[in-house]
């Protein structure tokens, strides 16, 4: 089974290095985590321009109607530049939940909008701390208005509208969890940034006041609609963090080779040498199970739910390590504003937690394993 990228899809990935390597320096990624703006909305209107919020919209909705694969492919670049832009917020989950459960009025409503960049949309999920679970959402729909509290909610506070599951029945199991749309500048809806380790990818608290909601799918379906948007939201989550890696890992082979200690490179330490060494088979171990990840998505296949765990699993722990020795290796400096180092440990662990933390992706997998086990 060949799981490598074809000629067209690996030309895609050189133009889109090219325009974010051109558009999203380090610079850029630090003028947003230091200045007043949530995320940088040049890069943003220049990838609604590039096609690539659009990937996998369907032409009749103003998207390329390209496949899985391809948005792939756009998902490793972005991580490898940290963009400073709410794509996976708006791309991986709201696009996501509108081509899964919308109505036809919903996706040309929508679609269009969200290919062109001219609206951001979110999920909001959790209601605090702590794993999500049907028991642990409580924000009430009734009578077509929402009431409660969402909170953290990614990019939350420059989305246009907002994904929102919500309580429509009574108890804590998920047929009591349904979905709905909520334009979020409207009346019933206040925001408020809330603090996180990445400023460049903004938090907010919203809370809900009888604020107008249209459903979103059938009633009482919010929760399986959720895991089926959850798996490919974590395909495509994990080739960011490997694309996150593997720049974070170059900055450290590149740094070691220059850097001069005791009359010689620190690449050619022992220490040195075991740390990068470990980056890469981490980094690689990763992709691997990305390419795996990457299959079951594009093909539809029934393994979907396992590869997109192990997917998950391995491409959060390889940034994470990654990220963190790559500071290692800078030493003191790494450790100061002074060096990019700090941006991709940032964002390595913020990225851990979306979608559900480590934990929870490594529960899901030894509960799919377990389920194919029995079956």
């Amino acid at each position: 089974m060949n799981f490598e990228f074809s000629d067209e899809q690996k030309q895609l990935r050189n133009e889109a290095r090219r325009f974010l390597e051109a558009k999203c320096p380090p610079a850029a990624v630090r003028q947003v985590l230091e200045g007043s703006e949530p995320f940088d909305r040049a890069l943003w209107k220049g990838l609604g321009e590039m096609g690539f919020l659009g990937v996998v919209i369907p032409e009749e909705h103003g998207g390329l109607g390209l496949g899985y694969l391809e948005l792939c492919v756009v998902a490793e670049e972005l991580g490898r530049v940290i963009a400073p832009v709410p794509f996976g917020s708006s791309v991986f989950l709201a696009t996501e939940f509108i081509l899964a459960a919308g109505s036809e009025a919903q996706k040309a409503k929508w679609l269009p909008k969200l290919a062109a960049g001219e609206a951001i949309g979110t999920f909001a999920f959790a209601e605090g701390a702590g794993a999500v679970t049907p028991r642990t959402i409580k924000l009430q729909a009734s009578g077509g208005a929402l009431t409660g509290v969402k909170i953290p909610v990614a990019d939350g506070d420059v989305a246009d509208f907002a994904i929102v599951a919500a309580r429509t029945a009574p108890g804590n199991d998920e047929r009591g969890v349904s979905l709905f749309i909520v334009e979020l500048n409207g009346p019933g809806v206040t925001r408020e940034v809330v603090e996180t380790i990445d400023p460049t990818r903004s938090h907010a608290r919203i809370s809900f006041a009888g604020a107008a909601a249209e459903p979103l799918g059938a009633a009482g379906e919010g929760w399986s609609i959720i895991n089926g948007v959850f798996d490919r939201a974590a395909v495509l989550t994990a080739f960011e963090q490997v694309g996150g890696a593997d720049r974070a890992l170059e900055m450290a082979r590149d740094y070691a080779l220059e850097r001069v200690a005791f009359g010689r490179p620190i690449g050619s330490f022992q220490a040195v040498k075991h740390m990068l060494a470990d980056m890469y088979v981490s980094a690689t171990l990763a992709r691997s199970n990305c390419y795996y990840g990457a299959w079951a998505l594009s093909t539809g296949s029934s393994e979907l739910g396992e590869a997109a765990a192990t997917a998950r699993v391995s491409a959060t722990q390889a940034f994470q390590h990654c990220s963190k020795n790559n500071i290692q290796t800078h030493g003191g400096m790494g450790f100061t504003w002074a060096f990019d180092c700090h941006l991709y440990y940032r964002r390595s662990n913020l990225l851990a937690l979306n979608l559900g933390s480590l934990s929870v992706w490594e529960d899901r997998l030894i509960e799919r394993l377990r389920a194919k086990n029995v079956a």
